[in-house]
């Protein structure tokens, strides 16, 4: 049994050790700020070896005009300035194309300023990592690109889309990298820069306490949720009722614009 100069809840533990790279929340610890995990994992997507990555950030929001919003699960950029969008996907759902559209949008309109140039746009690829083969052909990988259909030629928009299968677990580097994915023990991991760093989160102090941190922080998020979907229930029954406004808010407390807003929703 380990042993910590704190006292991490027992069942924070046993979910440190249960988590894989495949669940988000332990994929954006992993390679949040590891170039080189990052690096691995492109230049096994793109079967190449001079990938350099720059920048890795995770869970950075971003949300349109109309207040649409995205938390990305990492965004990286390369020495030649490609921005990689990586997600990974449990549920198919969270791999809706149109969901790579609406990545694609908001990554441009971050990086893309006013003054920048159709010529000096930069080359973005919207990776999903998925648990399931949600195209069903058992193919290790599905490229998306745009096409002028009556040419048959790309559209070369620099805008690119991938699918990586999950569910693809051969003898290649590929396989071995979905293999390390669905992997809970590091110990058992294919490549050392992955064990080494989910190592690191599971069993060394420093970053069982971060993982310990950010798995509070979640429970106190969940909690604060689970709250005020009960005081806008107890707001929407009082509507229903067609209680006073002043009523509402002392019961449900919450503030009045809110009830105005859910106001407009309940029948």
């Amino acid at each position: 049994m380990e042993m910590f100069t704190f006292d991490p809840p027992q069942r924070y533990l046993e979910l440190i050790r249960q988590f894989r790279l495949i669940d988000d929340t332990f994929f954006d610890v992993c390679f949040d700020g590891s170039n080189e995990c990052m690096q691995l994992l492109l230049n096994i997507f793109f079967k190449r070896n001079d990938i350099i990555v720059n920048e890795v950030v995770t869970q950075r929001s971003a949300r349109n005009l109309y207040g649409r919003g995205v938390c990305f699960d990492v965004i990286a950029m390369d020495s030649n300035g490609k921005i990689y969008n990586v997600e990974v996907q449990r549920a198919d759902e969270g791999a809706n194309p149109k969901r790579a559209r609406f990545n694609n949008a908001l990554i441009d309109s971050r990086e893309i300023n006013r003054n920048t140039e159709y010529k000096d746009f930069p080359e973005i690829w919207v990776i999903f990592i998925t648990e399931n083969d949600i195209f069903g052909a058992q193919l290790p990988m599905y490229h998306i690109e745009r096409v002028i259909t009556e040419l048959n030629q790309p559209f070369l928009d620099a805008a690119h889309i991938i699918y990586v299968n999950g569910e693809h677990k051969g003898n290649d580097a590929l396989g071995f990298l979905m293999q390390d994915f669905f992997c809970a023990d590091p110990a058992k991991m294919h490549y050392p820069e992955l064990a080494k760093r989910a190592n690191f989160f599971k069993y060394d102090e420093k970053g069982v306490k971060a993982m310990c941190g950010i798995m509070e922080k979640f429970g106190n998020e969940l909690q604060a949720e689970a709250r005020n979907e009960e005081r806008e229930a107890t707001a929407k029954e009082m509507l229903r009722d067609n209680k006073p406004m002043e009523e509402i808010i002392k019961y449900s407390h919450l503030p009045e614009t809110r009830i105005k807003e859910l106001a407009k929703r309940t029948k």
